[in-house]
């Protein structure tokens, strides 16, 4: 399998920059998590990437050419947007859409039967779209995706809406395409689940990408210096009285202390000793969500008025970490 790269990509909307000189490389056999604010301009690139929209600068590669129009056939794209055909079931809609794609009407059949099972949809594939669940709606704009068996694997927000029995399916084939050698790329406020599941993440943040890389390269070269410290019975308030924290915070069960200069987690922990009996004192390591937070918190620009909006304002399904780390 080849690499798929967002070279250099720049677009505008009226007097709305959307992207600004992007580049991000999709390894073929990893799961790249894209993930940034409203408005940042994820769904731009992934509608450049896969030749729904034009750059005005840029360009998008596969391998070491640039992708032509007949390669984008063998990519596969969810949309966060319904686009389905509402009126249609769900059987012949598939298999219209395999045929779409170059395969024989058999071909086409058997992919739609073979992804309806994999997804747990048989039960409808005989009813039309329209009157389906959101989240089986979510499952059928997967398996329109999947019915060509594509090399490269584009998905805008999949896991909005979904159930957790449902998020436990997607994933797994998500995984199962990578692990094919398939270059996944998908998008999604879920920090967490992006944590869980994605090899490499890429930040956007006003049209541009602020970091990408492995959980691990993401992570400040120095340590911040913050212990995660559990006392019995001891108010959120015990770290005011200790020399050792320079700030705090409630976190989990217990309280996020910045560890003051020139002190250490031995420090900290002969203060806090006298507050209670310790259940718990460990350097905290930052998640996905701190990480983001740092990274898109400085940015001039408030959420949401870059580019084209990523989800309607009134979606409630849209409420996720994201939101709350850049309110």
């Amino acid at each position: 399998m080849k690499p798929l790269m967002l070279e250099g990509l720049s677009k505008r909307f009226g007097s709305q920059q959307a992207l600004e000189q992007l580049t991000l490389a999709v390894r073929p056999g990893e799961i790249t998590g894209f993930v940034g604010g409203n408005g940042a301009g994820k769904t731009t690139a992934m509608r450049i990437g896969v030749g729904v929209l034009e750059p005005d600068e840029g360009r998008v590669l596969w391998g070491d050419a640039p992708v032509t129009r007949a390669e984008t056939e063998r990519f596969g794209y969810m949309p966060e947007e319904r686009g389905l055909y509402p009126k249609m079931t769900v059987a012949r809609q598939l298999t219209y859409l395999g045929e779409l794609h170059g395969l024989s009407r058999a071909e086409a059949r058997d992919a739609m039967v073979r992804w309806t099972e994999r997804l747990r949809i048989t039960q409808h594939r005989d009813k039309r779209v329209a009157t389906l669940s959101l989240g089986n709606q979510q499952r059928v704009q997967l398996a329109a995706a999947l019915v060509h068996d594509p090399d490269v694997l584009l998905l805008d927000e999949p896991f909005s809406g979904l159930d957790p029995l449902a998020v436990d399916d997607m994933s797994e084939v998500l995984r199962t395409k990578a692990e094919q050698g398939v270059p996944v790329l998908f998008s999604s406020h879920q920090l967490d689940l992006v944590e869980q599941l994605c090899d490499r993440v890429a930040i956007v943040r006003a049209g541009r990408l602020a970091a990408c890389g492995t959980h691990q390269e993401l992570r400040p070269a120095e340590p911040r210096g913050q212990v995660y410290v559990e006392i019995d019975g001891a108010d959120g308030d015990w770290p005011a009285d200790c020399a050792a924290a320079a700030a705090h915070r409630a976190h989990e069960q217990g309280v996020l202390v910045d560890l003051a200069a020139g002190r250490t987690e031995n420090d900290l922990l002969a203060q806090a000793a006298r507050h209670g009996t310790i259940r718990q004192l460990r350097r905290h390591e930052p998640s996905l969500a701190e990480l983001f937070r740092d990274l898109v918190e400085p940015a001039d620009d408030p959420p949401g008025d870059r580019g084209e909006p990523d989800a309607p304002a009134s979606d409630p399904a849209r409420t996720s970490d994201l939101d709350k780390v850049s309110a």
